[in-house]
C-alpha cells in the first residue's frame, strides 16, 4: 500500500477527529464535551487536535456545518432525475421522515443556537450556514412548481422543509411524521400556485 502523503495523513486525522467529535457531542452535548474526551475517542493527542482545530467550539461548528451540508447534498441526490411533481414531493417527504429520525443532529443544532446567542461572530456564521442549507433544499423543492411559478423563494421553501424536518415536538408524538406535514404543506402550496396562475390567465382573457 502506498504511503500517505502529509496532506492525506492530515486529512485523515481531521476526518477521524470530526467523527469522534460527533460521537462525543451527541452523547454529552457541547457543554459536557471536552477536547480530552474527543482526542481519547479518536485515539490522538491534543497536539493533533490543535493542528486541525482552534477550540472545542471550532470543531463543534465545523461538525454541525458538515452535517448541514450533507443533508442538503443527500436531498439533491435522492431527487436526482425526478421530474414529475408528485413523485418529487414523495421523495422529499420520505427523505424528511428518515432524516428527522436520525439521532444527534437535532440536539446539536439546539446546542449551536444556545451557544450562538452568546457569540455575535458565531451567530453570523451559523446564520450563513442555515441560509446555504435552506437555499439548497428550497431549490430542490422549487422543482415541484412550473418554472417561475414557485409561490416563495428557495430560502423560504427550504426553511419550511427543514424546520418541519427537525421540529422538536414531533419527537413526542407518534404522528404525523415530518414527511406527512411537509407533504400537506407542499401540496397545498402547489394547489394555491396553480389556482393563482389560472386566475391570472382568466383575468388576462377579459
Amino acid at each position: 500500500m502506498a504511503r500517505l502523503t502529509r496532506q492525506e495523513s492530515r486529512a485523515l486525522t481531521r476526518q477521524r477527529l470530526m467523527a469522534a467529535a460527533g460521537k462525543v457531542f451527541a452523547r454529552e452535548g457541547l457543554g459536557g464535551a471536552s477536547i480530552d474526551r474527543i482526542v481519547e475517542e479518536a485515539g490522538f493527542t491534543k497536539g493533533a487536535f490543535y493542528s486541525n482545530f482552534a477550540s472545542k467550539e471550532d470543531i463543534f461548528l465545523q461538525y454541525v456545518e458538515d452535517v448541514s451540508f450533507r443533508d442538503a447534498a443527500e436531498l439533491e441526490h435522492v431527487t436526482l432525475g425526478i421530474e414529475e411533481p408528485e413523485a418529487l414531493i414523495t421523495a422529499i417527504c420520505n427523505w424528511a421522515t428518515a432524516t428527522s429520525r436520525e439521532p444527534g443532529p437535532r440536539s446539536l443544532i439546539l446546542d449551536l443556537i444556545r451557544h450562538a446567542k452568546q457569540d455575535a461572530a458565531l451567530t453570523k456564521r451559523h446564520t450563513e450556514m442555515f441560509t446555504y442549507q435552506w437555499t439548497k433544499v428550497g431549490t430542490v423543492v422549487s422543482r415541484i412548481f412550473p418554472e417561475g411559478q414557485a409561490p416563495a423563494t428557495p430560502l423560504e421553501l427550504g426553511a419550511l422543509v427543514m424546520e418541519l424536518t427537525f421540529g422538536i415536538a414531533l419527537q413526542f408524538h407518534a404522528g404525523p411524521s415530518a414527511g406527512d406535514l411537509i407533504g400537506l404543506s407542499l401540496r397545498a402550496l402547489q394547489r394555491a400556485s396553480a389556482h393563482g396562475q389560472l386566475e391570472k390567465r382568466d383575468a388576462q382573457r377579459l
